[in-house]
């Protein structure tokens, strides 16, 4: 789709608008290094205490059957504005751990991952023309659930360099779901992060639908409290480029895609 029409000025505007919102996307408003003033912090979520997120977890910490696998990108522990916290404060802690590194199963450091990649019970959460969709498990035994955590260049790259995780079943949820994660840039519309996509796949393995709002309640109030003190909320890559709007260059495919659906909504027409 051609970019609206619009004068340069207001044009090179936005661009330099955008360009900004997504280089500080991951900015958090109310990281104490941006603050003079050292505030009282909450323990729990590691924010500070006027904007504890913990409010809103669940009043108990949900016990499933279902065993949860986080593969966690080591770079991602360092971002502010993470979605694993949650997950963790919302699950009893035996069902949810969580293991950090570029390289897995990696026996040496985790040797307990080694069973859980080698059982027929595992299946590696993640979308592909070969993945199966999760209403189709049988929920008569207990699964493993593995999910990789980072940003999705991140996840993407420990996907292809690790021949071990590359192996695993997959599996993937129902697609159509829009992220509530609206403070950062995601791929495409249907993109989620890694709390809503383990909420999501519990409640369906479960056939406990509440559990997809309750796990995820702490997010919508991250999000709320970040819009109501100056930051934006984002459309999805994918949004961008097809309305004009996204500024960096795009690869050949990308380009190719672009155009054959401008070719096709002309035809339509």
């Amino acid at each position: 789709m051609a970019a609206p029409a619009t004068t340069v000025e207001r044009e090179n505007s936005e661009n330099n608008a955008n360009d900004f919102s997504h280089e500080f996307e991951d900015l958090d408003i109310f990281d104490d290094k941006y603050c003079l003033i050292k505030r009282p912090t909450c323990e729990k979520c590691k924010r500070p205490q006027t904007v504890c997120w913990c409010p809103f977890l669940p009043s108990e910490r949900y016990q499933i059957r279902t065993n949860l696998y986080i593969l966690q990108h080591p770079f991602e522990e360092s971002r502010s504005l993470r979605t694993v916290p949650i997950l963790e404060n919302s699950i009893t802690s035996d069902k949810c751990k969580i293991y950090r590194g570029k390289k897995f199963p990696n026996k040496i450091k985790y040797p307990e991952l080694g069973e859980v990649f080698e059982s027929d019970n595992t299946y590696l959460l993640y979308p592909g023309e070969d993945a199966i969709n999760i209403e189709d498990l049988s929920t008569s035994q207990e699964l493993n659930l593995i999910l990789l955590d980072g940003t999705w260049s991140q996840a993407k790259g420990m996907f292809c360099q690790n021949p071990g995780i590359r192996r695993l079943k997959k599996v993937q949820i129902p697609m159509g779901q829009k992220s509530k994660y609206v403070i950062r840039t995601q791929p495409c519309d249907i993109s989620l992060s890694t709390l809503e996509t383990a909420a999501i796949a519990i409640a369906t393995l479960e056939q406990r639908p509440e559990i997809v709002d309750n796990i995820t309640a702490p997010l919508v109030a991250l999000c709320d409290f970040q819009l109501k003190h100056g930051a934006m909320q984002h459309q999805s890559r994918e949004y961008k480029v097809e309305n004009g709007l996204w500024t960096k260059p795009l690869s050949k495919s990308e380009q190719r895609k672009l155009e054959e659906k401008r070719l096709k909504n002309q035809n339509e027409l």
